[in-house]
């Protein structure tokens, strides 16, 4: 039963009140002056109060005042002579739920109180769902005092419709963003559909995004739902954002702007109610002012821009995802392993991880399925380290510079073992050929010379 406190010189006021509202079901207390109110509303908190504006020892007002200090969320509702309306509307603008006139009209009143409750019980639902999301995240993406800004950004914008942009290094978590902003939004429960812009050949990805009509070209054999359309009432994810042609970037404005797709060889347009979440690798405003990214897109997709720190600014959130790798791969793989030690812990610290989290997981989880002890020391995981390029040109090299020479040997090693194949290197890489095709460019890599080409 719902706990309603009555607050009222007027005995009979009281009693009246106490009756009519125990045979709704309710179980009350009360009080005849300020301070008493006080007391029983401290020692037996409940769901709702009716206060009198007119009482001994304080006036409503001041009563108001301190339950709030002691409850910001519970019901206060005013109980008033006509003559004191104006000082009820002060009330309420002051924190309470409602007034109601003396002598009370008790089926509006019992109203009043069931819905000040249900409003109460729903804020304590949504606090406890809340609490448990945030910690879900804390869990998914750190507890680092970067990564808690970057939780508090993901719940102000999860509510809104805002198209967001997330930026990040690879491995810093943007998909799971991407994914929590969903989860978290009004649209939860709606499609989620993610596409990789860099896995799409430029010559399919209109099709793939807008949709087609049978026989709009050569192979269209049927129609074909696009993704913008499959994602209607939902939210769609583009990664690679980076690797969106120019030709692209205008028609997806005006997808935007219009709020409908055409399928190629339709003439009809098919509206969408579609949320628009984006990813990149790279700062995207400095691709704008490159006249890389159009403008006006930018500030279309961007209506709020997500920037995730890379894993080497957060040195308090590696320890915490090396135990976590350690506990799965030790579930993974049926080991048991009671620690790590701090010298471990010291060298994890220390390391630059160009690949953020994505690496340290495959760091940990090798480390457990090669070691023999019941402990991860230095020794377990330092040679799996060292293996990395990286490694051995941070010491020469500042850290913007050691990343870039860590990509450019790696595309180099990609290449050299597929004998020059680009295709294959993409695959091998994980990256797509557009993406490939530029780092060439980029790093000036002669594949004539640097490696051996595969002439077959």
């Amino acid at each position: 039963m719902a706990k309603i406190l009555i607050v009222d010189d007027d005995e009979d006021l009281r009693a009246i009140v106490k009756e009519v509202l125990r045979d709704e079901g309710f179980s009350l207390m009360e009080a005849s002056d300020g301070l008493k109110a006080i007391e029983v509303f401290k020692a037996d908190r409940p769901q709702a109060v009716l206060l009198d504006l007119q009482m001994p020892r304080m006036n409503g007002l001041e009563i108001l005042q301190e339950l709030k200090k002691i409850d910001s969320h519970v019901p206060v509702i005013i109980l008033t002579a006509h003559g004191d309306i104006p000082t009820a509307v002060k009330a309420i603008k002051n924190g309470a739920y409602d007034f109601s006139v003396k002598p009370p009209e008790f089926e509006k009143l019992i109203i009043t109180l069931k819905r000040a409750i249900e409003r109460l019980t729903l804020q304590a639902e949504i606090a406890k769902v809340s609490l448990a999301l945030e910690s879900s995240l804390e869990h998914l993406l750190g507890k680092s005092p970067a990564i808690r800004k970057v939780i508090k950004e993901i719940r102000q914008v999860a509510e809104t419709d805002f198209s967001v942009i997330i930026q990040g290094e690879t491995g810093t978590g943007k998909s799971v963003v991407a994914s929590a902003i969903q989860n978290m939004s009004k649209r939860a429960g709606q499609p989620f559909v993610s596409v990789d812009i860099g896995l799409i050949p430029d010559n399919l990805i209109e099709s793939e995004l807008f949709g087609y009509k049978k026989g709009s070209f050569t192979g269209a054999q049927k129609d074909k739902i696009g993704y913008f359309e499959t994602a209607h009432f939902g939210t769609i994810f583009l990664d690679e954002l980076e690797n969106m042609s120019p030709l692209i970037q205008c028609k997806l404005l005006t997808v935007i702007e219009k709020k409908r797709v055409y399928p190629l060889g339709d003439t009809n347009p098919v509206d969408i109610d579609v949320r628009i979440l984006s990813a990149t690798n790279s700062d995207i405003k400095l691709s704008v002012q490159k006249k890389e990214f159009r403008e006006d897109l930018f500030y279309r997709l961007g209506e709020f821009i997500i920037s995730l720190p890379p894993l080497r600014e957060r040195g308090e959130d590696i320890q915490l995802f090396a135990q976590k790798f350690i506990f799965e791969a030790c579930a993974e793989l049926n080991k048991q392993i009671k620690e790590m030690t701090s010298s471990a812990i010291a060298r994890l610290t220390k390391h630059a991880w160009p690949g953020n989290i994505r690496e340290l997981k495959n760091v940990m989880r090798r480390a457990v399925l090669l070691t023999d002890k019941d402990i991860i020391d230095e020794g377990c995981i330092d040679f799996l380290m060292n293996e990395q390029p990286e490694a051995r040109a941070a010491s020469s090299l500042h850290l913007k510079e050691a990343v870039t020479e860590l990509e450019r040997r790696m595309i180099l090693e990609a290449l050299e073992k597929s004998r020059g194949n680009k295709t294959k290197t993409a695959e091998v890489l994980n990256i797509s050929y557009r993406t490939l095709f530029e780092k060439i460019r980029e790093y000036g890599i002669d594949t004539s010379q640097d490696i051996c080409i595969d002439r077959s």
